[in-house]
């Protein structure tokens, strides 16, 4: 596995995609198969960078035979759009949350239960195991590759422009953004917030006009798309934990010659793997660089949040099934 990046490597990288707009330029005699590879992030966020260097390597392995070029920023759509996208061919990659992915993959969200996981190498036991198998093979029934290794996000954080959330109460009617998924928008509803669901790509905009008040997510996301910027308070929750599944269209991946397929298998777990060592060491000094650029962070008690949870997870434990509830409390432990 390689070193994680360093803020002045990152930074190197990030000028480096900065200069192609993200874009793995096409080579003089083309490629045999032209593929196309979305997501949502920034193209300064460790999942663009890292997936930049995959596609790079996957064309030098492949001596140009494949050619996959990235689109970051929502470019080519939203999340849903994309999603669409790719079902048809138009995309033949795409990094996507599960907790948006179960709008087709219903299985997919149980990565984002409240106060599952306490930390990474739980959640990665689980997605690397028994939870992430479960998913992967109800995808690959809708005629999509989830990938061995998800993606890091990571544990997730709520920001706010009006006042700090430091107890369960503080997010009464509270009006936040949340990704387009039931399971975000249901777990607000049950704390007494007021959820509204946006894709990533309109939520800065929606926090400065002040649609919404707030929104949450992981340290790294609310660095690189600066939501800093229109936002006064982080409050530490680590609320839930998200990670993107690299999904590829089964028809387009199955048209690869088999030495292809296994290059691309391989790079996408090393790259995966590099981006979450990438994403933990940003994590692990971003709360103080946030608060360096002028947010009031706080840690929140989230005693409160857990005990109005329990109707929610008797509710999503008959929506996931028994088989999946109780491979997911195999890492969690009992939930409600």
């Amino acid at each position: 596995m390689g070193q994680p990046l360093s803020r002045r490597q990152f930074a190197v990288a990030t000028a480096a995609t900065f200069a192609s707009i993200g874009i793995i330029k096409a080579p003089a005699k083309a490629a045999e198969f032209q593929y196309k590879m979305a997501h949502n992030l920034p193209v300064n966020h460790p999942l663009h960078v890292r997936n930049v260097q995959c596609w790079n390597a996957v064309k030098k392995e492949s001596g140009g035979r494949l050619e996959v070029q990235v689109f970051p920023s929502n470019i080519l759509g939203g999340d849903t759009q994309v999603l669409s996208q790719l079902r048809l061919g138009g995309v033949q990659f795409f990094t996507l949350s599960g907790g948006i992915l179960t709008s087709l993959v219903p299985v997919a969200a149980i990565q984002g239960v409240g106060f599952a996981f306490k930390n990474s190498k739980t959640t990665f036991a689980a997605m690397d195991g028994d939870v992430g198998k479960i998913v992967q093979k109800e995808t690959a029934t809708k005629g999509l590759i989830a990938f061995d290794k998800i993606w890091e996000n990571g544990f997730r954080q709520i920001t706010s422009s009006t006042h700090p959330i430091t107890k369960v109460e503080d997010l009464e009617n509270f009006k936040i953004r949340t990704p387009p998924g039931r399971l975000w928008i249901d777990l607000f509803k049950t704390l007494g917030a007021s959820p509204t669901p946006i894709n990533l790509a309109e939520a800065y905009t929606a926090l400065q006009t002040k649609v919404v008040d707030g929104q949450e997510n992981p340290f790294a996301v609310i660095e690189t798309t600066k939501f800093y910027e229109v936002q006064k308070y982080l409050s530490i929750t680590n609320h839930m934990w998200d990670g993107y599944w690299l999904l590829g269209n089964a028809d387009a991946f199955n048209a690869l010659p088999p030495d292809i397929q296994a290059i691309v298998r391989r790079n996408t777990t090393k790259y995966a793997l590099m981006e979450r060592e990438d994403v933990a060491l940003l994590n692990a000094s971003l709360a103080d660089k946030l608060e360096r650029r002028g947010m009031k962070v706080n840690k929140a008690d989230t005693s409160g949040f857990y005990k109005r949870l329990q109707p929610f997870y008797t509710k999503w434990k008959g929506e996931f099934g028994d088989v999946a509830w109780s491979a997911l409390e195999k890492y969690s432990g009992k939930l409600g």
